[in-house]
C-alpha cells in the first residue's frame, strides 16, 4: 500500500543527511582555508633570501612595498601582508630603508619589522681623518668591518682619490663599496660647494686645486703654514720649476721625507716631482677643506723654498743657498 508519510520522511532524512554533509565539507573547508592562510602567515616561504637585504625604499605605500617583497621571494603573498597589517597592525604605514633577513622570516615577522623600522642592522662610526689616501681608507674600513670588500673598494676607488672626503661617517655593517665611495664623494660636493666660486675665480681647474691641496695637506699642518706652502708652489709651477715635493714618495713608494734616498728622488714615475715639471697627474690623499681652501687662496711670499724640522715648524727661504742653510741647522 502507497504511504506519502514514508516517502515524506526518507525525503526530509535525505535532506537532513545532505546538509550534515554540506556541514562537514565548509568545516573542513574552512579550517583548510584558515590552515593556508596561516601557513601562508607564519610559515617562511622556501624561495625566502635567508641572509640577504631587502630594501623598503623611501616613500612607497605598503601596496607597493607588499608587491615588491612577493617578487623578491621575501613573503609568499601581497594580499596577505596587506590584510595582515590592516588588521593585525591597524593599517601602520610601513617604514622605509634597508632591512637585513638573518633567516629566513615568515610574513607576519616580516610585517612586524616593516611597520617597526626593525632593520637589524647595525652601523659603524668611522672617522677617516685629513690626507688619507684610498689604501688608508681601504684598511681603516676593513678593520672596522672586516666583512667589508676591500679588494673592491680598492678598485674602484682609485680614480676617486681626492674626492673622497675626510670626515666622521656612520655606515651600515653591510655597506658596500659602491656605496661608501658615493656617501664619500657625495660629501665633498656639499662641503666644497659654498666655495665653488672661489675655485672658479683661483683660474685653476677643480682637478688642479684638488691634487694641490693633497700635496698642501701631506705637506704643511697650520692653517697659516698651508697658505704659504701653496703660494710658493703655484710660483714654481709658474716659473717652469719641479714642485720638488717629498710627500709625493709617500704615494710612488711609501717612504716619507726622512726615508727617501737619492736613488728615491730618480724614480721613474709621473707622480716623481723632482724629475717632473708641474702638479702630478692626480691626487696623492683626500685633503680636508682647509687645503682645499688653501690652494685656492694662497699666501703671496717672496718666499720659493721651505723644509719642515724635526718638531714640524716650517722654515722658509727665498733662495737655494739659504735654503741648504736651513737644512743644516735645522735637519741633523
Amino acid at each position: 500500500m502507497y504511504e506519502p508519510e514514508n516517502i515524506l520522511d526518507a525525503e526530509i532524512k535525505r535532506r537532513m543527511i545532505f546538509r550534515r554533509h554540506m556541514r562537514w565539507f565548509f568545516t573542513v573547508l574552512l579550517f583548510a582555508v584558515i590552515g593556508c592562510i596561516a601557513f601562508f602567515i607564519f610559515v617562511p616561504p622556501s624561495s625566502s633570501p635567508a641572509e640577504k637585504i631587502f630594501e623598503v625604499p623611501s616613500g612607497y605605500t605598503l601596496s607597493q612595498t607588499a608587491e615588491i617583497l612577493e617578487r623578491k621571494g621575501v613573503i609568499r603573498s601581497a594580499f596577505l601582508l596587506r590584510a595582515y597589517i590592516a588588521v593585525v597592525k591597524e593599517d601602520s604605514p610601513v617604514i622605509s630603508g634597508f632591512y637585513l633577513l638573518p633567516d629566513k622570516e615568515s610574513l607576519s615577522m616580516i610585517a612586524e619589522r616593516v611597520v617597526a623600522g626593525d632593520y637589524r642592522i647595525t652601523r659603524v662610526k668611522i672617522l677617516f681623518p685629513e690626507g688619507l689616501d684610498v689604501g688608508d681608507i681601504e684598511k681603516t674600513f676593513t678593520s672596522a668591518i672586516p666583512v667589508f670588500d676591500g679588494k673592491k673598494f680598492l678598485s674602484l676607488a682609485k680614480s676617486q682619490e681626492g674626492y673622497l672626503f675626510p670626515d666622521t661617517y656612520y655606515f651600515f655593517t653591510i655597506a658596500k663599496p659602491e656605496d661608501v665611495i658615493d656617501t664619500m664623494r657625495i660629501n665633498f660636493n656639499t662641503k666644497t660647494a659654498p666655495i665653488a666660486g672661489k675655485i672658479k675665480d683661483s683660474g685653476h681647474s677643480l682637478a688642479d686645486i684638488v691634487t694641490m691641496a693633497s700635496i698642501i695637506e701631506r705637506e704643511a699642518v697650520t692653517p697659516v703654514d698651508r697658505r704659504i706652502v701653496s703660494g710658493i708652489l703655484w710660483k714654481r709651477i709658474k716659473l717652469g720649476m719641479p714642485l720638488q715635493v717629498d710627500a709625493a714618495f709617500d704615494y710612488v713608494n711609501g717612504k716619507t721625507t726622512h726615508a727617501l734616498t737619492r736613488e728615491d728622488l730618480k724614480i721613474d714615475s709621473p707622480y716623481n716631482t723632482y724629475i717632473n715639471k708641474g702638479l702630478p697627474p692626480g691626487p696623492i690623499c683626500n685633503p680636508g677643506l682647509d687645503a682645499i681652501l688653501a690652494a685656492v687662496e694662497s699666501t703671496k711670499t717672496s718666499y720659493l723654498y721651505y723644509l719642515s724640522d724635526t718638531k714640524g715648524k716650517m722654515h722658509y727661504s727665498k733662495t737655494f743657498e739659504e735654503h741648504v742653510r736651513n737644512k743644516q741647522k735645522y735637519l741633523r
